[in-house]
């Protein structure tokens, strides 16, 4: 990027910001006269006591408490601040479409991918500088992607498409990059494309139902709570199963969950109680309430890997016999952290488990964020969702574009 063009996309983040900084303002004086009205309304009601009064106190306050949700504080503008707004506008974002929550997710995802960057884009630049690419440079690079667990299958890739271009023309620094983030966004758009569907939602009006897999530490419990509160303030019709009956916290971690997104939880206290009858008691219940996507915590582990195959058939048999025009997606949660291992689960789970998809976790404060790279090309799994920080706000419907950029934005 020249000096110009830098000038001019700070210009464009600054008018992004004020823009925010406007609409911030607006709202804050929005809450304050809303508070104003809440507790002139309690007075009255002090003083007469009405219903029609204390109905209309509820609602008000029913209305801040939305408002207040509905976006972030919006922080300094910085290096952060122009970088997200400039990837929201690379995807054809004007500046009046831009919100303080995408713009707090974008920085959450680069700060989240520091490490991998750290150890990554900080090095290959510090190589590349603005010299053009050589073989040398080339096996620099492939060392790099291998460190950073992108997987053999995908470095392979990357590096025989960059020889060949290298073969035709004279490849510079920043042309380099350029081309990397096109073949890194080809590789992990490959099975998303093959899947059908860019973006995994529920069908509105149908019964969905969302199995999450995995063995046991890699947040699949907390992923569960995470996207029952996103279907929540989605407007779907959301309900929990707490079908992991044999880890005794995770039914009680559901039910903290549940309660932070106002999504039921259908459990079973007994010790080591039937997944299965949960499941057929969720569905039931699912469809007495016309639920549209009901999300189904599963057991990490058992005794034995075919156990929990097992058990997972199970489930999944129970389903198809009582809600056979359900739309079933089995999504496997992997800890980005845990890198070659965790690309070792995927390829177990899709031979046993017809996974329909993976959701990243954990991608923050690990140098392995390339995982996702190897579980797209060497388990051909489309990434549906990533995690990059604790917060309940902090799991995202995946975008290979702003992955990458995040991946590989430079100093």
């Amino acid at each position: 990027m020249t000096n110009t063009d830098s000038d001019n996309s700070r210009e464009w983040a600054a008018q992004a910001y004020a823009l925010l900084k406007k609409r911030q303002e607006e709202q804050k004086q929005e809450l304050e006269k809303q508070e104003e009205q809440k507790q002139e309304l309690e007075k009255q009601e002090e003083q007469k006591q009405e219903l029609i009064n204390i109905t209309n106190k509820e609602n008000i306050a029913g209305q801040s408490k939305n408002i207040a949700e509905s976006e972030f504080e919006l922080g300094e503008f910085d290096d952060n601040f122009t970088w997200s707004a400039m990837v929201l506008a690379a995807q054809g974002k004007k500046i009046n479409q831009i919100s303080i929550d995408e713009i707090d997710w974008l920085t959450k995802l680069r700060r989240g991918l520091e490490e991998t960057r750290k150890g990554f884009v900080t090095e290959l630049l510090d190589k590349l500088g603005d010299d053009p690419l050589t073989p040398e440079s080339l096996d620099d690079l492939e060392t790099l992607l291998i460190r950073a667990d992108v997987g053999i299958d995908s470095t392979d890739k990357v590096i025989s498409s960059l020889r060949t271009k290298l073969n035709e023309e004279v490849v510079g620094g920043e042309a380099g990059i350029k081309f990397l983030k096109r073949e890194l966004k080809l590789i992990i758009d490959k099975p998303i494309k093959n899947s059908g569907s860019d973006l995994l939602v529920p069908q509105k009006g149908k019964l969905n139902v969302w199995l999450l897999v995995g063995v046991n530490g890699v947040g699949k419990t907390t992923t569960l709570g995470k996207l029952a509160y996103l279907s929540s303030k989605s407007n779907y019709k959301t309900l929990i199963a707490a079908a992991d009956t044999f880890r005794a916290a995770a039914v009680e971690q559901l039910k903290v969950w549940g309660d932070r997104s106002n999504v039921d939880v259908i459990c079973n206290q007994s010790k080591n109680a039937d997944p299965a009858a949960v499941v057929f008691d969720a569905i039931y219940s699912a469809k007495k309430r016309n639920v549209e996507l009901l999300l189904v915590d599963t057991a990490g582990r058992l005794q034995t890997k075919n156990n929990l195959m097992d058990e997972l058939a199970k489930i999944k048999k129970i389903i198809d016999k009582k809600a056979p025009d359900a739309i079933i997606e089995s999504l496997l949660v992997l800890d980005a952290s845990q890198g070659q291992n965790g690309l070792k689960q995927a390829k177990s789970f899709a031979k046993s488990a017809d996974l329909s998809g993976a959701i990243i976790t954990k991608l923050d404060g690990t140098s392995r964020g390339g995982v996702s790279l190897a579980v797209s090309e060497e388990v051909n799994l489309p990434i549906r969702f990533i995690g990059a920080g604790e917060g309940i706000k902090d799991l995202r419907p995946f975008n290979s574009f702003e992955f990458v950029e995040a991946m590989l934005a430079d100093k």
